[in-house]
């Protein structure tokens, strides 16, 4: 693979629509093996998370490409995957994805899109010398990111992804495996299905004992996670791969770790968006991570579930959630950073800062000073604010963000990763890879090692 600095666009695209159509979309508009212009690159995004909406041929060498809204919510546009075919040797194109829906973007750090082949499945990410984001004049206030790829062999289909993608298949293949290790404390269950009637899974990992009918569990604690609620966010599965394979390993730490919690996980809680290339809502257009408050069973079965699991525990008692972690991926913002709850017990806030410190101590690539516990309206709905009404009163309630591109390469004098405070002008960032968000998991789980042992 070879790349090229993109040229001056050849002519200005059409506006982007301001408000959504008067028709309702159908439920999936991907793009299916259709060509542009004779001879031209065959665009296809019928496959599972796929996502490409329309793709015009601006020029022989130049392509506009729009992103296809989450089902029935228009004003999501961020998510594209898809693939290419028809090439030919050393043929140089100019990619522009000119309808995205989010002008705030990792993209102006430098972050790039990936690409794998048929014959290099491996995903890369692109060079940044061959993405460009930029405010296009004739768009208004909209940004184009445009990126120069040449096509090497033409035998290969070539995809191309808004960062690395992580399917419901792959996850249903993941957890299939870790079931047939015949694991003695792991258990594997539907915790309910989605309106497409796919399975949302629930694992519960501790010590065989722990799991015995009648086990005295006075000392034992109790956490809840989970990842995807925002189908998009891709990066919050390989965080939670990481973070699983330290809970179910056999270091010290994590046996310790076993005797001490009973964990509660849903590795994927919009399987539906996942499946459609949606990168927030449902296949009703909706933001789960705004419907906890009142979820109701017949629209958000996932939610609702998850709301019912906790509050039985709660109600139970032995032991009661008191921690709650849910992972996300961030489009905007370096590092790994934690958001909160904001407490007018002053006890109950110095116990909110506790895990925060432990992390920031493990983590080389986290952030206090972008960790932030606010208690804004506008999150009411959201799993970290709605299940505090749910949860033990004094339970320790986060979201996890990880960015969807890099963290810079600058060290706070105390530990932890900063940004923000007289970084090289531009910092030098260093990108996430798979590999890397799954050793966040496992950093996470050795932080929770300490933060449960302490």
């Amino acid at each position: 693979m070879s790349f090229g600095r993109p040229p001056a666009r050849a002519s200005a695209p059409a506006a982007v629509p301001t408000k959504a159509p008067a028709y309702e979309p159908p439920l999936i508009e991907n793009v299916k093996a259709i060509g542009c212009a004779k001879d031209g690159l065959v665009f296809d995004a019928d496959f599972e998370s796929g996502n490409l909406g329309k793709a015009e041929s601006v020029s022989p060498h130049e392509y506009d490409l729009h992103v296809r809204p989450d089902t029935r919510n228009f004003r999501q546009r961020i998510w594209f995957y898809f693939k290419v075919r028809n090439t030919t040797h050393n043929q140089q194109v100019i990619f522009s994805v000119v309808n995205s829906s989010k002008d705030k973007s990792c993209y102006r750090q430098g972050m790039t899109p990936v690409v794998r082949s048929t014959s290099r499945p491996n995903w890369e990410r692109l060079p940044a010398e061959a993405c460009y984001y930029y405010k296009d004049t004739a768009r208004k206030k909209g940004y184009v990111m445009s990126f120069t790829f040449t096509f090497d062999n033409p035998e290969d289909e070539y995809y191309f992804a808004y960062t690395f993608p992580y399917t419901y298949t792959e996850l249903q293949g993941y957890l299939g495996g870790l079931v047939t290790r015949g694991l003695p404390y792991l258990l594997r269950e539907r915790l309910s299905l989605t309106l497409d009637k796919r399975r949302v899974d629930l694992l519960t990992i501790s010590a065989p004992k722990n799991l015995e009918a009648g086990a005295d569990l006075s000392n034992v604690r109790c956490a809840f996670l989970s990842a995807r609620v925002h189908p998009g966010e891709t990066p919050a599965s390989y965080v939670m791969e990481g973070l699983l394979e330290f809970l179910l390993g056999d270091t010290p730490a994590a046996v310790d770790l076993r005797d001490r919690v009973i964990f509660k996980i849903v590795p994927m809680l919009n399987p539906d968006g996942v499946v459609h290339g949606n990168y927030r809502c449902s296949s009703l257009g909706q933001d789960l991570n705004r419907c906890y408050q009142f979820p109701k069973q017949w629209i958000q079965p996932e939610i609702w579930a998850v709301r019912k699991l906790l509050t039985e525990l709660t109600e139970k008692g032995n032991p009661a959630p008191t921690f709650y972690l849910d992972l996300h991926a961030h489009t905007a913002s370096p590092n790994l950073f934690l958001y909160g709850n904001w407490h007018k017990r002053e006890a109950q806030m110095e116990r909110q800062w506790v895990f925060p410190r432990i992390l920031a101590a493990h983590a080389d690539d986290f952030s206090i000073n972008q960790t932030d516990f606010n208690s804004h309206k506008a999150k009411a709905g959201t799993g970290r604010r709605a299940l505090m009404d749910v949860m033990h009163p004094d339970a320790q309630i986060y979201t996890l963000e990880v960015s969807f591109f890099a963290y810079p390469a600058v060290v706070e004098a105390e530990g932890g990763r900063n940004g923000t405070v007289d970084p090289p002008n531009p910092p030098p960032y260093v990108p996430y890879t798979q590999r890397r968000y799954r050793e966040v998991g496992e950093t996470v789980g050795r932080a929770m090692s300490d933060y449960f042992g302490s």
